[in-house]
């Protein structure tokens, strides 16, 4: 076997193996979806197995943006909004006075009295 020949059976391989993850990824996705009936997942995997190169192709173009939703919820993806962000505390005044009566009683370092403090008054620690 030349030396291109063995590049090639590379590639080939590489292009196999690929294409298994994206089919295997493709009927993973299909079954994970729960808003396709039964009869709709049978015609897409009867496609899968006759047609297979231009199905998955028509697969991501027609679902790609819900496998896409449906990979982030897996995966547990935050959301776009910032609701998850910590915010400045509503009445800092009585964050900071019960982080000093805490510190007073030792049962807080000084450290941990600043931590409390800069989040009441920033929203960060």
């Amino acid at each position: 076997m030349t030396f291109v020949g063995l590049i090639w059976m590379f590639l080939d391989i590489l292009f196999f193996v690929a294409y298994l993850v994206a089919v295997f990824y493709i009927l993973f996705d299909l079954f994970a979806d729960h808003t396709l009936n039964g009869w709709w997942k049978a015609l897409w995997v009867i496609c899968l197995i006759f047609v297979p190169l231009i199905t998955a192709l028509v697969y991501v173009i027609a679902r790609g943006r819900g496998m896409a939703e449906r990979a982030q919820r897996r995966r547990g993806v935050v959301p776009e909004d910032d609701s998850y962000r910590p915010r400045p505390s509503a009445n800092p005044a009585s964050d900071i006075a019960r982080a000093q009566e805490l510190l007073d009683e030792g049962a807080i370092s000084q450290g941990e009295f600043e931590a409390i403090k800069n989040k009441a008054l920033t929203g960060r620690y």
